[in-house]
């Protein structure tokens, strides 16, 4: 079983033009609602990818009603930890033309501490049962850095870290098993441009030796790299006609954290993330299209 785990959901507003003019009235072709954020993503991803799952998420105010009759609604297993703070409502922008995508992003308010308390118990009581463990995105205002840290001190299972910066930085000591940021993300981790090839080895390494087990870096439509015990793996992205670019390394997440559990190679596991970034990226909904991959 995987336990998908975030404290950063989303109630997510998707509008679709056949042009996009910044400063002028634009009339969307299409809109559409759904749950969303990096814990959301991954948690739909697991269930559409037909592993044994379950989404824990922090989730509040009127928002966190629509996120919650969402995931009813598509019968994913899922424990809220209710809030009195509002989910965050993100918008994203498509534009049909220029295939530019436009993110309008609100921050997650502060949480107060008693409700991380809360959200702590309830990852011990659901991750007894897992196996693999993703916890992903950024940590609400106020939050401790080392909050993800706390979490793997109450968990054996493995653990797949879609996170960056600080809060990556204080859990590396936990020796999880995967990391996977990507490019600028890994950059803000160590601080450094990553200008070449070899510099982004070299910060892949110091995450390694830093403690991470393998880790693993997106580059959009480049090459995915990972560095672990078996060396440096390369894998070309498929060339795809993209709808909507969101939540793509959220579903190589999934995919990979699938392959784990399903007992794949760690080749396999990153083929399997590819491919459910792929499907995502080929429609307009994030997370959901990847039954055929089950």
């Amino acid at each position: 079983m995987i336990l998908a785990a975030g404290l950063t959901p989303a109630w997510q507003q998707i509008l679709s033009f056949s042009r996009f003019i910044p400063g002028e009235v634009n009339r969307a072709q299409q809109a559409f609602w759904c749950g969303s954020g990096k814990v959301l993503n991954v948690g739909c991803a697991l269930h559409h990818l037909g592993v044994q799952s379950k989404t824990l998420c922090l989730v509040g105010g009127v928002p966190g009603e629509q996120i919650c009759a969402d995931f009813e609604k598509m019968k994913i297993p899922v424990r809220w930890v209710k809030s009195p703070i509002p989910t965050r409502v993100c918008t994203t922008i498509l534009d049909e033309t220029t295939k530019i995508t436009t993110e309008l992003v609100e921050n997650s308010n502060s949480i107060p501490e008693e409700e991380l308390g809360l959200f702590v118990e309830a990852f011990v009581e659901e991750s007894v049962s897992a196996q693999v463990v993703v916890l992903s995105g950024s940590l609400p205002a106020g939050a401790p850095p080392d909050f993800y840290r706390r979490l793997l001190d109450k968990t054996s299972a493995k653990a797949v870290l879609d996170i960056r910066g600080p809060e990556l930085d204080a859990v590396l000591q936990k020796r999880p098993y995967l990391v996977k940021p990507n490019r600028e993300e890994l950059a803000k981790t160590v601080g450094r441009d990553l200008a070449s090839g070899s510099d982004l080895v070299a910060a892949m390494s110091e995450l390694r030796q830093r403690g991470a087990e393998w880790v693993v870096v997106s580059q959009g439509a480049g090459p995915l790299l990972a560095l672990g015990p078996d060396g440096l793996i390369q894998i070309e992205i498929p060339k795809i006609d993209v709808c909507n670019p969101i939540g793509c390394g959220d579903c190589l997440a999934a995919g990979i954290a699938a392959g784990i559990d399903r007992n794949l190679s760690i080749y396999g596991s990153l083929v399997l993330g590819i491919r459910a970034a792929a499907e995502n990226a080929s429609v307009l909904l994030p997370a959901r299209n990847l039954s055929r991959l089950a």
